[in-house]
């Protein structure tokens, strides 16, 4: 019952959040609007708001590390472990300059789609190859311009907050672009807010901590699968240290 009732005010929060910036958010894509071309302005601003909200929801303790190891001016892949639809509020708290890869689904959700049209993210219907060959073709146009670009390469939140499954695309973007890719942990997010949930636990800890970057020179491979499995053994691995940690002796 707590948890029901605590749920209610996290829900409520981030409702009104929403509900009372929304407006200001519009006015500054619409002011920026006609010299931000890539939307540089509203997704740091977006990022702002996601950082001030994080914090303003007491039921969680959130501790970011390594966030200086992506080096200003540099271009990566950024990829990410995914455990709850909090991931994307809780990685937007890196403030890093990037493009948000989404699934289409996203973008017809009112209001958290309108943000997404704004800030320019770029889309993917993952049951269209079609799609999935834009999606990799306008990826690799702004990593050349030097915007990063981030996703979650198992493509859909852990059932059991263990990493998955990683698909290719965002391994064939940097192989293709030869630029670093940059490896983030998050873990936490799955306990309070599990795929499929609506009720939010409490008590918990959110980790998150940006690994070291991989620089093309170090792949040591050119195929895509091969990286997958590389960064998917790798970033285990690393959560496993993570996790232990924080394990009571």
């Amino acid at each position: 019952m707590m948890d029901i009732f605590k749920s209610i005010i996290v829900w409520l929060i981030g409702i009104c959040f929403v509900v009372v910036t929304f407006p200001l958010t519009l006015m500054v894509w619409l002011l920026a609007l006609p010299f931000d071309r890539e939307r540089t302005i509203i997704h740091l601003f977006m990022m702002y708001q996601s950082l001030f909200l994080s914090f303003l929801i007491p039921i969680w303790t959130i501790h970011i590390e390594g966030r200086e190891k992506a080096i200003k001016g540099t271009t990566y892949v950024i990829i990410s472990n995914h455990q709850s639809l909090l991931d994307i509020l809780l990685i937007n708290c890196l403030r890093y300059k990037f493009k948000w890869i989404s699934k289409i689904e996203n973008f017809n959700v009112p209001v958290i789609g309108w943000y997404l049209k704004m800030a320019k993210y770029i889309t993917v219907d993952r049951g269209n190859e079609e799609s999935k060959l834009e999606m990799l073709g306008k990826s690799y146009n702004c990593l050349k311009k030097g915007i990063s670009i981030m996703i979650f390469p198992e493509g859909t939140r852990s059932l059991n907050n263990e990493i998955g499954f990683f698909k290719r695309g965002a391994f064939q973007m940097a192989l293709e672009a030869n630029v670093p890719i940059l490896p983030v942990l998050i873990d936490g997010t799955g306990g309070i807010l599990p795929k499929h949930g609506l009720i939010f636990g409490s008590g918990h800890q959110i980790r998150i901590k940006v690994l070291d970057p991989i620089n093309p020179a170090t792949f040591g491979t050119d195929n895509p699968e091969n990286l997958a499995r590389q960064l998917s053994l790798l970033m285990t691995s690393r959560l496993n240290e993570l996790r232990a940690q924080i394990s009571p002796r």
